[in-house]
């Protein structure tokens, strides 16, 4: 027989196999605790951001990331166009049915991925000399150009097939000109004829008339190869109503931002 108390073995098991228990909890609290105290002085801004679970880091993160990732995406296509803005919304129909109102168009620097027998110091090959070389853009011989009526930074830019070249002085209404796009107009009637500069002749695929006579398409001069901001090169469908669609609201409010700041019942 022992003389310990019978019950001494039971208290101390007892006693023995709550420790660790107790042990293990106060382990895993203090583990837990450790975790979710993040702060910015122990471990760092970034870091901090990264793994944040406050709700308005998580949003300045999320918003972060977006807009990088939209960044990244811009300089990529900006280094292949070698143009800014690289995407074009179409906002007409005057080069149905190819490129149709809310398309986006990808568009290249003019002198990128030249065709066959472009215009000297242009990169740009008219539908005259596409005619004869068998290149085509859109379904049509020649380059869909990009370019700033009369040169003009404050119209909006035109996308219209560059249709032939012509030389300053030239009355191209007589020497290159197809009647069916002139419809009985004559040189005298033209404005730029003969030509003012070395240029190209325009016309939208769905236009009759070419760009330079008057009360048609773009209603600009002959097209210096300076006027130029770049060439079509792929078409998205559709994609562009959501920057159009965008452009218009904006435009909207700030017509009743300007509108409100200058009528004086809102003063």
């Amino acid at each position: 027989m022992s003389d310990r108390p019978p019950d001494e073995s039971v208290t101390d098991e007892s006693s023995t196999d709550a420790d660790p228990a107790t042990d293990t909890g106060a382990d895993v609290d203090s583990d837990e605790s450790a975790a979710d105290s993040i702060s910015v002085v122990d471990d760092g801004f970034l870091r901090w951001i990264r793994h944040s679970d406050d709700p308005w880091i998580a949003v300045v993160r999320d918003v972060s990331s977006a807009v990088a990732i939209v960044g990244l995406v811009g300089l990529v296509l900006f280094a292949v166009s070698g143009v800014w803005p690289p995407l074009v919304a179409i906002e007409s129909g005057s080069m149905e049915p190819d490129m149709n109102t809310g398309d986006l168009v990808f568009v290249v620097d003019s002198d990128r991925f030249a065709g066959d027998d472009p215009i000297d110091g242009t990169g740009v090959v008219t539908l005259e000399n596409g005619r004869e070389s068998g290149y085509e853009t859109f379904d049509r011989p020649g380059d869909v150009v990009v370019f700033r009526p009369d040169g003009n930074d404050s119209r909006t830019p035109v996308i219209h097939r560059a249709h032939f070249w012509v030389e300053e002085g030239e009355n191209w209404v007589d020497t290159e000109a197809e009647s069916t796009n002139l419809r009985g107009t004559t040189c005298d009637a033209v404005a730029a004829c003969p030509a003012p500069h070395g240029g190209f002749v325009t016309k939208g695929d769905n236009n009759g008339l070419y760009d330079q006579v008057a009360n048609a398409g773009a209603e600009t001069a002959v097209v210096r190869p300076d006027w130029i901001v770049g060439k079509a090169a792929l078409r998205i469908p559709w994609l562009g109503r959501i920057r159009l669609a965008f452009e218009s609201l904006l435009s909207q409010l700030i017509d009743v931002a300007v509108h409100r700041m200058t009528d004086p019942l809102y003063r």
